[in-house]
C-alpha cells in the first residue's frame, strides 16, 4: 500500500500536478483512486510521514513535504550497506551535528513546526517500534530543515543503516527506559536550539546527544 501511495504522488510530481507544498488528496479520495480501505490508507500516510515525505497538519490537510530532483533518491537511500555500528556512530557524529546548525539558521517555520511535531509523536508512543520510527523522523526533519540537498543525500545514505540487523539488534538490546527518557530530554533540547535559532546550542546538543547513543550501543570509547 505504501508502494502504491507513493506511486501516485510521485506520478503527481512527474507530471506538474503536485509541487512541494502542495496540498494531496484527503484519506477518502485516495481510498477511491487505490482502491483500498481507509484504514489502509492511513497506515500508508503515517508510513510517509516518518519518511518526511509529507506532512500533516490538523484542521488543513496533508501536504508535500519535499520536492527533490531525483524522487527515487529515498529509495536508493535505502539499499542495504556494507557497514558496521562503528562507522554508523562515527559518520553520525561528523554529520548531524553540522547539519542541526545548518538546521538552526535556515528553517523556515513550517519546518520548525514539522520538527516539534515529530518529537511529540515520539514523546507519546507506547512501543519500542514507534518510538525508533518516531526518532527516525525526527532526525530526518531535522536534515530536511537545513535546506541543503546534498547534505540530505548523504543522510538518507546513512539513514538506511537503520535498517541493518545488526544496529536493529544492538539497538534493542541497549533499549531501556531511563535511556528512552534520557533520548527524550536529548531531543527535546536539540529541538528547543532549532525554536532559538541558536546553531551553536543545536551543534552542540545534537553532539552530546549522539556521544550518549555511541556509548550505550557501543560502550565508551
Amino acid at each position: 500500500m505504501v508502494t502504491r501511495l507513493r506511486d501516485l504522488l510521485e506520478g503527481g510530481i512527474a507530471d506538474g500536478s503536485l509541487g512541494t507544498g502542495a496540498k494531496i488528496p484527503t484519506e477518502r479520495a485516495l481510498s477511491d483512486t487505490l482502491r483500498a480501505s481507509r484504514t489502509a490508507v492511513r497506515a500508508a500516510l503515517a508510513e510517509l510521514e516518518r519518511e518526511g515525505r509529507i506532512t500533516r497538519h490538523v484542521g488543513r490537510g496533508t501536504f508535500l513535504a519535499e520536492l527533490e530532483g531525483d524522487p527515487d533518491a529515498p529509495a536508493r537511500a535505502r539499499t542495504p550497506l556494507q557497514t558496521s555500528p562503528a562507522e554508523i556512530m562515527a559518520t553520525r557524529l561528523v554529520l548531524e551535528p553540522e547539519v542541526a546548525a545548518l538546521a538552526a539558521r535556515h528553517a523556515t517555520q513550517a519546518d520548525i513546526e514539522h520538527v516539534q511535531h515529530c518529537l511529540r509523536r515520539g514523546d507519546a508512543t507506547a512501543t519500542y517500534e514507534e518510538f525508533e520510527a518516531w526518532d527516525s523522523a525526527l532526525h530526518r526533519a531535522i536534515a530536511t530543515a537545513a535546506h541543503n540537498g546534498l547534505l540530505l543525500r548523504l543522510f538518507d545514505t546513512m539513514n538506511a543503516a537503520r535498517d541493518l540487523p545488526v544496529w536493529g539488534s544492538i539497538k534493542r538490546r541497549s533499549a531501556s527506559p531511563e535511556r528512552r527518557r534520557g533520548y527524550e530530554r536529548c531531543h527535546g533540547e536539540i529541538v528547543a536550539a532549532l525554536v532559538e535559532r541558536d546553531p551553536d546550542a543545536a551543534r552542540d546538543h545534537m553532539r552530546r546527544h549522539l556521544v550518549d547513543v555511541r556509548t550505550n550501543l557501543l560502550g565508551a570509547p
